[in-house]
């Protein structure tokens, strides 16, 4: 549904039904720019509606705060291990390609049609590639093993850990600067000893990671510009 803002914009919403949900809740989309107001069952969907109407004024400055979006086509600029990045379709063949400079070149030889699609599998790649890196150097520094590593385009989390050593994180921290990267890998890997964020958790991430607080500063500050990143 579309809202009215008081300054007369117009306010996307979308309604999503949770059935664990224990509340209506409003909940910004970063990489859509929408608002999405959760219900916890569909009895109640008209309530999520009036919900997100009566609070207009607190989404449009929310979304107010996003940064500006940006697509992954020719000639656009991205960030890349926290450099400038340009995406060209110039070079040989039609195999992509990564050239050191200032800004750093993504050739994607090929249709222009298809160039958001074939950088996104660049991108996952190179995340999966940096990332594993990173967690079998971790895993070595903490003593534990991982059973698995894989990508996503999560929302909600960096990464994620679960009980039978599986980590997955978000390909868009290829874009972060390395060592945000690498705090990121870190932190997971501890997980692999403390499934909680205690103080012997939180030791283990600085004996891999000391500046580790900085690292958590600089996404939470600009973990946005990351889902900015359309496809």
């Amino acid at each position: 549904m579309t809202l009215t803002s008081a300054t007369g914009r117009a306010i996307p919403v979308r309604i999503e039904i949770n059935p664990r949900a224990k509340r209506l809740i409003l909940r910004l989309d970063e990489q859509k720019h929408e608002v999405v107001a959760v219900a916890p069952s569909k009895r109640l969907v008209k309530d999520a509606a009036r919900f997100a109407s009566e609070r207009i004024g607190w989404i449009e400055s929310r979304l107010a705060l996003l940064p500006d979006q940006i697509r992954l086509a020719p000639g656009d600029r991205f960030q890349l291990f926290g450099r400038d990045c340009v995406i060209s379709l110039e070079g040989e063949g039609r195999r992509a390609s990564l050239i050191e400079g200032d800004p750093l070149v993504l050739s994607l030889p090929g249709d222009s049609d298809t160039v958001g699609r074939r950088a996104e599998r660049f991108l996952k790649t190179l995340a999966k590639q940096e990332l594993t890196a990173a967690v079998e150097a971790y895993c070595g520094e903490l003593g534990v093993d991982v059973r698995r590593v894989t990508v996503k385009d999560t929302r909600s989390r960096w990464g994620s850990c679960t009980s039978d050593g599986r980590l997955a994180f978000s390909w868009r921290l290829i874009m972060a600067p390395r060592e945000v990267l690498e705090y990121v890998a870190a932190h997971e890997c501890a997980h692999l000893l403390e499934m909680n964020h205690s103080s012997r958790f939180w030791a283990h991430v600085e004996r891999c990671r000391p500046a580790w607080k900085r690292e958590r500063s600089w996404l939470k500050r600009h973990g946005s510009k990351l889902h900015a990143v359309r496809i």
